[in-house]
Order: structure tokens, then sequence, then C-alpha cells
């Protein structure tokens, strides 16, 4: 399951450089998260950082993109050999 920022966002800056695929962007008001690149920091670390470091806990499993721990792993892989090719 991809990750996602609500509305509660101070736009603070502190999960955008966190993100280990650069998932995270500043939207048109808040910051976003791309769901083709969230892999929950699966093959990163053990839980995702924007969570860890999000001073007012916005950040929850976004319920339209739910995906396996396996599925994430293959996400992980595919992103890492599609940095690799370029």
């Amino acid at each position: 399951m991809a990750l996602m920022i609500t509305d509660e966002c101070i736009n603070c800056d502190v999960c955008e450089p966190e993100c280990p695929n650069d998932a995270i962007s500043q939207g048109p008001e808040i910051y976003v998260i791309d769901p083709h690149l969230c892999t929950e920091c699966v093959g990163h670390y053990d839980k995702p950082q924007c969570q860890i470091v999000c001073p007012i806990n916005c950040i929850p499993f976004n319920p339209d993109y739910v995906e396996s721990k396996d599925q994430l792993q293959l996400k992980y892989a595919a992103l890492m050999a599609a940095k690799q090719s370029t």
C-alpha cells in the first residue's frame, strides 16, 4: 500500500528529502506522494521514513493503492533497475 499526505500537511519540507524513491514532491497546495514510486521504504528501511519524520502525523496508508510487502519489494527492484539503467 502506498502512502499519502493528507490536507493537514503544513508544508514543513521534512518528508521530501527523506524519501529514498523521490516519490514525494510539492503539489499545488501541499506535498504529494506518487503512488507509483512509493514502496513504503521497502528495500531501503524497515519503516516509512516520511511517517517517522512528519511532525503532525499526516501520512497514512493510501487505501486506493493496496500492495503486499512482496509487491512493494518487486516495485523497489524495478525502480532500482530503472535507476541503474539511466
